[in-house]
């Protein structure tokens, strides 16, 4: 849960932007020559880039390892100088985020998640994601697809992202989602296509790109069985494998065809050198989220600790955790930001709930730490949610806790008070000996034996959900493979 204030709207350089969405123009393709009906000149999408990257960095967060940083940049940087447009500034950025993710912002910002690398096996693979996003900027997709829309729908889209407007969702469904998945199959086979000629001419084998296809389709196919079984949305790289499987004739020709252009460089996998930038890289939340344990949730960096309702499914979300009961009859929401300087927690609450109606509005003292709480019979509270609902704020260390719980009947708010305040009084400062618990699991290479197997190390692991499909996906030995003697694996610990 960390701390991002909401996008403040950046009203001039929108009045510039927005006026480039609705300009036709030609421009000459980079890769294949021919003429583009493009919204935007080369200049003008670099700008774009430029300014949603902030915006990117804010929400997703920069995964704090400067060493893993520069290699993941070191990587794209050689494939980028091979490239279709070898002089643009390429910015290369690993997202501080779990799930299974890359994508590529115009003018060549190209991000990947820590949550694909640890699925990937070598530097070769990392280099087959990175050139298969390098390969929808050198081919300028988003342009592409831009000058496709109605001059009002880009326009849109481009306000939308330059102010930050919206939360997370709405900025990364601009940037993971309508600038990524929905190129279709057409632009995403030419940019594994590029992907694999860049592989190729820095030495790479092409095939690298249909080892990624088949990993990443492996992983798509279990994720999408747990989010069945959790009632969510799966969250997959870039969701077209179900028509873009590694056994694709299209797919296979042409890396077969990148393959056939003679090249004089020689390079490894690098499977070692690989896995050793990502020993010690955390699965699943990391410390700067904080992580949940069963039904609580704690911060190292913040300090904090509090439990929710047993039963309850917790989701730690970017900027706030949301808990919510089975039958999602019944939520919590906690998030955090700095007051203004001397603000009580009584005005804060009071400035938050600005012209709402509140009830039963009384001081909340929680474990010797002050604040305030209130019931709010509003249907329509500031920050956007539904009433009724319970609200309450816990001052601790220069911040506000905001606790806001709803329920789906009104009926209901009574009986889901205690439920709510009990948890609210769960909010404490970390006890010594839960920093701990407080640290995120992580990623850890060992080498097989002659008595190593999945079975083995499954039971001994943290993962809760489908242990032995997960590390089988980890390295690569899905579905029913097992490592051999001497092979270097990723394990949880």
């Amino acid at each position: 849960m960390p701390i991002s204030p909401r996008l403040k709207p950046a009203a001039l350089a929108l009045a510039a932007l927005g006026v480039l969405a609705v300009l036709g123009g030609c421009a000459t393709n980079p890769v294949t020559g021919g003429t583009d009906i493009v919204t935007m000149s080369e200049a003008q999408e670099i700008e774009l880039g430029r300014k949603m990257h902030p915006q990117i960095l804010q929400q997703y967060g920069r995964f704090d390892d400067e060493q893993l940083q520069q290699y993941v940049s070191e990587v794209g940087q050689r494939i980028a100088a091979k490239s279709h447009r070898p002089n643009l500034q390429y910015t290369f950025t690993v997202l501080d985020g779990d799930e299974v993710n890359a994508f590529a912002l115009p003018g060549g910002y190209i991000y990947i998640t820590r949550g694909i690398m640890a699925y990937l096996n070598s530097e070769a693979e990392l280099a087959a994601v990175i050139g298969h996003e390098i390969g929808h900027v050198t081919a300028r997709h988003s342009v592409k697809q831009q000058a496709g829309a109605t001059a009002a729908g880009v326009g849109a889209m481009v306000v939308g992202i330059l102010t930050g407007s919206g939360d997370l969702a709405n900025v990364a469904n601009m940037a993971g989602g309508a600038l990524i998945s929905g190129y279709g199959r057409d632009m995403e086979l030419q940019a594994d296509e590029l992907g694999a000629e860049y592989l190729n001419r820095i030495g790479y084998e092409p095939e690298a790109m249909i080892d990624v296809v088949r990993l990443l389709k492996n992983q798509e196919m279990l994720e999408v069985q747990m989010a069945r079984q959790e009632n969510r949305k799966p969250r997959v790289y870039h969701g077209v494998f179900a028509s873009h499987p590694d056994n694709d004739t299209r797919l296979q020709e042409v890396v077969k065809a990148a393959g056939k252009v003679q090249n004089a460089d020689d390079r490894p996998p690098n499977r070692d050198l690989y896995l050793s930038h990502i020993n010690g890289l955390p699965m699943g939340d990391s410390r700067a989220q904080g992580v949940v344990r069963g039904s609580r949730f704690y911060h190292a960096d913040l300090g904090i600790t509090l439990a929710f309702p047993t039963g309850w499914i917790v989701d730690n979300q970017r900027t706030k955790v949301v808990a919510y009961t089975a039958a999602k009859d019944a939520v919590m929401v906690v998030s955090a930001e700095a007051p203004p300087p001397g603000m009580a927690p009584r005005e804060f609450l009071g400035r938050k709930l600005q012209g709402v109606s509140t009830t039963e509005a009384a001081p909340l003292q929680v474990n010797n730490l002050d604040g305030y709480r209130a019931v709010v019979r509003s249907t329509t509270l500031p920050w956007g949610n539904q009433g009724p609902a319970n609200v309450a704020v816990v001052y601790y260390n220069n911040l506000a806790y905001l606790f806001e719980g709803y329920t789906r009947q009104a009926a209901g708010l009574s009986s889901f008070e205690p439920v709510f305040l009990s948890s609210v009084k769960t909010f404490r400062r970390l006890k010594d000996n839960e920093f701990t618990a407080a640290e995120p699991d992580r990623i850890r290479v060992i080498q097989a034996n002659n008595q190593t197997n999945i079975e083995q190390l499954a039971r001994k692991s943290p993962i809760k959900k489908y242990p032995a499909e997960r590390l089988r996906l980890l390295n690569d030995l899905y579905p029913d493979k097992e490592p051999t003697p001497g092979q270097k694996l990723k394990i949880v610990e």
